[in-house]
């Protein structure tokens, strides 16, 4: 299956979805006065896989993994036993991931990929997936060369591209990035994330005029988007529009709880009631 990392992440074995957002890495706000700070650790959501054909095995291992991983994992391995395949191996991989171990899930979805199960599509899927778990694993670099091997596979995937530039974005390399947003939003304009994301770049690449004109298109498109008002907030903090900042993190909390988006909001908020002294 094929993760989608955002929802802000994507035919059949297993799904696992818990979350929300895997790239609000660059969206932390700044301390002013001073540049932007190092991007921090991403709050990636585990991939949803997109499988192979559906068969019982591959629908129950499904409904295991989002209700326990467990006996997902059992279940996998009792599979894998009965010559289930690379689908098998996927499944245990996944309920691995939903486990707590994204490295060792990563691994192994590299290996099952690099083994040429399945059509380039599928291959360059289980590639995508194991970026996801590379980015939980706090590894961008590996994030980065999954992506790149599923897009030698898949070279059009807009979803990836989108992937890749998570994955530079969170290594500080913007400009990079940059590219993969600018080729995403020549095929689609109007793909909110993208813009977001390219925003996102901008300021770190010190452009905020050209960073709020991607977020003032972004959130045209979608006025709700968390990332787009988590990132407009930390424009307009830095130029100076405590309260406008303030009243698109209290949006964020207020739309999406509980989210790496609105944990990063609710930092801001606290970091700009302490004032200047205390950031």
């Amino acid at each position: 299956m094929r993760p989608r990392p955002r929802a802000l992440l994507l035919g059949g074995a297993a799904a696992v979805l818990i979350g929300a957002v895997a790239g609000a890495v660059w969206l932390r706000s700044p301390s002013p006065p001073g540049p932007p700070p190092e991007a921090a650790a991403s709050a990636a959501a585990p991939p949803e896989p997109a499988a192979p054909a559906a068969t019982s095995e591959s629908e129950r291992c499904n409904a295991l993994l989002r209700s326990d991983p467990d006996a997902a994992r059992g279940f996998a391995a009792q599979w894998r036993s009965a010559q289930g395949g690379s689908a098998a191996e996927q499944c245990e991989a996944l309920a691995i991931l939903a486990l707590g171990d994204p490295a060792q899930a990563a691994t192994r979805l590299e290996a099952i990929a690099a083994r040429g199960a399945g059509d380039r599509p599928t291959k360059a899927a289980l590639f995508a997936q194991a970026a996801q778990a590379w980015l939980l694993a706090g590894d961008a670099n590996r994030a980065y060369g999954a992506t790149t091997l599923a897009l030698t596979l898949t070279p059009e995937d807009l979803e990836l591209l989108v992937d890749r530039a998570v994955a530079l974005g969170t290594l500080g390399r913007y400009r990079e990035a940059l590219e993969d947003l600018d080729r995403v939003l020549s095929l689609d304009p109007d793909r909110a994330e993208a813009l977001v994301f390219r925003a996102a770049a901008l300021r770190q690449l010190d452009r905020p005029d050209m960073a709020r004109r991607d977020l003032d298109r972004a959130l045209a498109i979608e006025p709700d988007h968390v990332e787009g008002l988590l990132e407009r907030g930390i424009l307009r903090q830095l130029a100076g529009d405590e309260e406008g900042a303030r009243r698109d993190w209290e949006r964020v909390v207020a739309i999406a709880p509980g989210s790496a988006a609105a944990d990063l909001a609710a930092q801001n908020l606290a970091l700009s009631e302490a004032g200047p002294a205390r950031r």
